[in-house]
């Protein structure tokens, strides 16, 4: 997640108990099953019937409606444009998808998340009002990418294209060691924000602290500089 998307998170209600997904592909099953197991109420919505009755079947929503989203008539008798949050994971179609989100964001629902294909896809969803876009497969290629090359990079969190917060596991290299010892600002460039084991942090740990291996460290600094990292 970039810095950017921030301010689109920040802005939703946190009691926002309902959303709708139009689309229920792969993405669309994952968001609408993953909400739902969460508490919250959720539509699904699909153009086809046989995709709205297995979600129906499999449980993964309150509701679902079979209805084409490129008709502004079908969604709001469908109550969509009531919703605070709409999902649009329609990702492979791409008519489709900008004239749903079109129609959606013409509707003055607050937040709109749509799926996107491709970067292409991504800049015509946010002309016509996405609030948020979303690239799975990009998204998911580049953390496979990152598991298999760096293994030790628990978690990441981009602030910029160039900057980032990492979790790292304690390298071999730091085994032992104090903070003071390892110089990390000096060596690497990068700043140390806790120590953890268990998802149990020490934030702005003691110089005198030792490392071992089985640990995670929060580093925050330059994507460069955190590539020097011996992980």
């Amino acid at each position: 997640m970039k810095l950017s998307s921030l301010k689109f998170f920040r802005n939703l209600r946190r009691d926002n108990k309902q959303y709708a997904v139009i689309g229920l592909g792969r993405f669309g099953r994952a968001v609408c099953s993953s909400l739902h197991r969460l508490g919250y109420e959720v539509l699904g919505t699909d153009i086809d019937e046989k995709l709205v009755a297995q979600a129906l079947t499999d449980q993964i929503v309150s509701h679902a409606v079979q209805l084409d989203s490129t008709e502004p008539a079908a969604l709001k008798e469908a109550g969509i444009f009531e919703f605070d949050t709409v999902i649009i994971a329609i990702g492979n179609y791409l008519q489709e998808s900008i004239v749903t989100t079109l129609n959606v964001k013409e509707a003055r629902v607050p937040h709109v998340v749509a799926k996107a294909s491709s970067e292409v896809h991504g800049k015509l969803l946010q002309r016509v009002g996405a609030d948020h876009v979303v690239f799975p497969e990009y998204e998911a290629g580049c953390a496979l990418a990152r598991l298999l090359t760096q293994p030790s990079i628990l978690e990441r969190f981009e602030l910029d294209p160039n900057n980032s917060i990492v979790e790292v596991l304690v390298p071999e290299e730091f085994h032992g060691k104090t903070v003071t010892e390892l110089e990390l600002r000096n060596r690497f460039g990068v700043n140390l924000l806790a120590i953890g084991q268990n998802d149990q942090f020490e934030i702005n740990p003691d110089p005198n602290k030792r490392l071992y291996k089985g640990l995670a460290m929060v580093i925050i600094g330059s994507n460069q500089d955190i590539d020097r990292l011996p992980i």
